[in-house]
């Protein structure tokens, strides 16, 4: 269940990036986003952005049995104002300490650019000062820009998991977790056991 506490939101330390938190108000912005990001939608999906992507993210609600503090789509916006990526993060998912990066998605004309990695840091300090001690994602097997990306950045596979429905594809994912602070594997595992490799 949510809380609709206001957190403060991260501190960009990319000049003349803004970081916003998104709503639906923002859904004709994030669709096109999604539109032009064709790459990462083909990858994981099978297919492009379809025409209310970006309304069902933004309405998206985990469900009952999933705990979690809050979920934050955080836009980041360039000096003319115009979005230009875009990270949905759950924190405290299914255990306190553990933030859950939905999706982290970077305007394609960015790409090569370092701005990903720059995000993500400032993503990661904003997380641990609110506590966060793990950071946790889903990477689809077959998306070989997140295959490369995320273990560059600390990320570990605990397990696949196969048969997951997304768009058109049934993919097989990788769940995968960066300890923080501290932390460590086996820590997260003993408390995400559905995590552990010989997990139901």
């Amino acid at each position: 269940m949510e809380v609709s506490t206001i957190l403060h939101l991260p501190i960009s330390s990319v000049a003349g990036i803004r970081v916003v938190e998104l709503t639906i108000r923002d859904e004709a912005e994030l669709q096109q986003l999604f539109e032009d990001s064709p790459g990462y939608f083909l990858a994981v999906n099978g297919e492009p952005a379809r025409p209310l992507e970006a309304r069902e993210e933004l309405s998206f609600q985990l469900p009952d049995d999933w705990p979690h503090t809050r979920m934050y789509w955080l836009g980041y916006r360039d000096t003319e104002g115009v979005l230009v990526a875009v990270v949905n993060v759950a924190s405290d998912l299914l255990a306190t300490g553990v933030w859950h990066i939905g999706l982290l998605l970077v305007a394609t004309s960015l790409h090569g650019t370092g701005l990903a990695n720059r995000l993500h840091a400032d993503l990661q300090d904003w997380a641990m000062n609110l506590g966060a001690r793990w950071l946790r994602l889903t990477v689809v097997e077959g998306n070989t820009k997140a295959e490369r990306f995320w273990p560059k950045l600390g990320y570990v596979s605990v397990r696949a998991r196969e048969g997951i429905k997304m768009g058109r594809q049934v993919n097989r994912v990788f769940i995968q977790v960066k300890p923080l602070d501290g932390a460590d594997i086996e820590g997260y595992l003993c408390l995400v056991s559905r995590d552990r490799p010989d997990a139901p």
